[in-house]
């Protein structure tokens, strides 16, 4: 009889990371809202090893998510790999960062900001580290019909960072069967001495200091840039119910990703100057036959699509721009004037006092604008003066144009309508305007 071989995981949790695992062992769904510096990552590495270790389904598999694949590679790849290096036969594939066990298993990094990279999978474990950093629809959407046929489990974990989805779905375990919630206060856990922590208090903003150690969702998202607008609206009563008027069109303004999501904004203006923001949506690794479908399905009638200007590049393979694509599906685009970067924020804080949003179709929208923010510095300690390229990016991009073309002054638009060189797409587009009678229009 062959004898048992031991293999010492270097891996002590701590009190309370304990207490996570027994709570995963017992639970499908888990949600922990911890302080920076708790041990998260550490424990989450280590739950999925276990988890793939001791599975008795056939080929079992397991994904750390993070909000970004780089952010996962840095954050959790060296962990991974060095829990697992005392298991003998297991096997590490640094290209996909998997890790593969002598019984079949595998456990992998995945990034959010790629959710297509995790289509066509199946799981019987996720781990969403720092999901409040994530597009709102990566679980829902992509990561949960991956858990179905082999009901598998799902730990969501991170630090507060303003009422986005991580709030949604702490409260949704609060009061749910089958879940479990777990909050971790930095003044609670004894983890931090208290004396960093009192230097930490003093050097950092309130709102800052709560969120980041006392788990705080109610404290503003670090460098939100539209922050003060967004809460402006809020208290303003101006995020509630926006119905489509059916007198008025319906303008939609574009972020256009090329690998990546692309947003559109629908959006109608009274004569008042009030701007009625009805509609948002996103998606990502769709081409333009996708959107144009999308907007034939809504009950629209359209006025003008604006899209930024490098909609007019012309692409290697065809030599065609996909102003000229878009424009063989019968969706003719405008593209908004050239600003910078600060005249374009400029101009949206400008319009957003001017916005009514309905809440319910453009709460994937307003996550964006909430969760735009400035990329900072740890260097320096200084917010760059360049938002953050991540999932909030593209909403916040399409807003941009959307208020740079409100404040384009008139005389300039209508000289560039008028120019001699005029876009035979724009022709059309206000050829097509001036027919509508209405329903679907703008085509």
């Amino acid at each position: 009889m062959a004898a048992e071989l031991t293999v010492t995981i270097p891996y002590a949790p701590r009190p309370f990371q304990r207490l996570l695992h027994t709570a995963l062992d017992r639970n499908r769904w888990v949600v922990a809202v911890c302080h920076r510096r708790f041990g998260k990552t550490v424990l989450a590495i280590n739950q999925l090893q276990k988890c793939a270790l001791t599975c008795e389904r056939p080929r079992p598999r397991f994904a750390y998510v993070a909000p970004t694949y780089r952010q996962g590679k840095a954050v959790a790849w060296d962990y991974m790999k060095h829990y697992a290096a005392p298991i003998p036969g297991v096997e590490v594939n640094e290209s996909e960062l998997r890790i593969d066990y002598p019984n079949g298993a595998q456990d992998r990094i995945y990034g959010a900001d790629n959710p297509d990279s995790l289509r066509g999978i199946y799981l019987d474990g996720v781990v969403l580290d720092e999901y409040g950093l994530m597009g709102p629809t990566v679980f829902d959407e992509v990561i949960r019909p991956l858990l179905a046929d082999r009901r598998g489990w799902a730990m969501f974990i991170g630090t507060p960072n303003g009422k986005n989805q991580f709030y949604d779905i702490a409260k949704r375990a609060q009061c749910s069967d089958g879940w479990h919630f777990a909050e971790y206060r930095a003044s609670e856990t004894g983890i931090i001495p208290q004396d960093e922590l009192d230097a930490a208090r003093s050097q950092m903003t309130e709102d800052a200091y709560l969120q980041e150690f006392e788990c705080s969702f109610e404290a503003s998202v670090r460098g939100a840039i539209y922050a003060r607008e967004i809460m402006q609206a809020r208290h303003e009563g101006r995020i509630t119910v926006v119905p489509y008027d059916p007198l008025l069109p319906v303008d939609t303004d574009w972020d256009l990703g090329v690998g990546d999501a692309t947003a559109i904004w629908f959006s109608q203006s009274s004569p008042s100057g009030q701007v009625r923001v009805i509609d948002y949506y996103e998606a990502s690794g769709e081409g333009l036959p996708h959107y144009a479908n999308v907007l034939r399905s809504k009950p629209y009638s359209y006025g003008i699509h604006w899209a930024p200007h490098d909609i007019e590049v012309r692409e290697l393979g065809s030599g065609k721009s996909r102003k000229e694509i878009a424009g063989g599906l019968g969706l003719y685009f405008r593209t908004t004037e050239r600003r910078s970067l600060e005249d374009g924020i400029a101009a949206a804080r400008v319009l957003l006092p001017k916005c009514w949003f309905d809440a319910e179709h453009c709460r994937a929208g307003l996550e964006a604008l909430q969760h735009y923010r400035w990329d900072f510095n740890a260097r320096i300690n200084e917010f760059k003066p360049t938002p953050v390229h991540d999932w909030a990016s593209h909403g916040g991009d399409a807003f941009r144009g959307l208020a740079v073309r409100h404040f384009t002054p008139k005389v300039e638009r209508r000289q560039n309508e008028l120019r001699k060189d005029v876009d035979p797409y724009d022709v059309k587009v206000r050829r097509a305007r001036q027919s509508q009678v209405g329903g679907r229009g703008g085509w």
